[in-house]
């Protein structure tokens, strides 16, 4: 099982799907990525050689791509940044709701956790 930047690659994969389990390695990225280093994007990980992998490795260095613990802790000091300067966006983040403008009356339960219930709330039904 190859492991790129600290991420044990599935191996029964294509290297193109198996190289998107590492954060920060998208679609495109990966397949500019095999186009540079010649590496057939139909390949199983299984089938790839320590050579390859250290290319890939290595590439990822040259072109100082950002991934894994590197990346997640950049967004979380933008994060911690946005925060620290009360921007609209910061203070989404502080208090959990969505920071990109969706609404949140109906929806965003995923961002809110599960609903609060309110003592002595009457819902709208039952006041008609």
């Amino acid at each position: 099982m190859p492991r790129i930047a600290g991420v044990d690659i599935p191996r029964n994969k294509k290297i193109e799907i198996a190289l998107s389990y590492v954060h920060g390695l998208g679609k495109t990225s990966i397949g500019k990525m095999l186009e540079a280093l010649k590496i057939d994007p139909n390949l199983k990980a299984d089938n790839l050689d320590e050579a390859s992998a250290a290319n890939i490795r290595d590439y990822l260095d040259e072109n100082q791509i950002a991934v894994e613990g590197d990346l997640r802790r950049k967004v979380g000091m933008d994060i911690k940044r946005l925060i620290e300067l009360q921007t609209y966006r910061g203070i989404r983040h502080r208090k959990g709701l969505p920071t990109r403008g969706q609404r949140t009356r109906s929806n965003s339960r995923t961002r809110k956790g599960p609903r609060k219930t309110v003592a002595g709330k009457a819902s709208v039904k039952s006041l008609k």
